[in-house]
């Protein structure tokens, strides 16, 4: 039972306590988040799946006749380079290549 002052001994032994529980807690927390990543970085480098080998082209293939040329882009309200910009940074966050794409027109808002 706690009495009604707490002397100056209780309350050392009560916030060192407290301190250590504190301290304590997260060394545990440093420890699961140490395993965690392990765990986590060990699935990453895991080699991937063996399949069937890819078939390499032989020399010897006909070269594929070249695509036709793209279609012009209009442009409102814009120029060229900012055109180009656009159009990289589309290409960049979808992941798709350039040479994937068709812009059929930009227009400035």
């Amino acid at each position: 039972m706690v009495r009604d002052p707490l002397s100056l001994l209780d309350s050392l032994v009560v916030s060192v306590s407290g301190f250590f529980i504190v301290f304590l807690m997260l060394a545990v927390l440093w420890g699961i988040i140490l395993v965690v990543s392990r765990v986590v970085g060990g699935l990453e480098r895991r080699p991937a799946p063996v399949g069937p080998k890819p078939v390499q082209p032989s020399a010897a293939a006909p070269r594929p006749v070249a695509a036709p040329a793209a279609p012009q882009v209009v442009l409102e309200g814009i120029d060229e380079t900012q055109a180009a910009c656009v159009m990289a940074i589309v290409s960049h966050e979808t992941g798709i290549p350039l040479d994937q794409l068709v812009f059929k027109s930009i227009k400035a808002v």
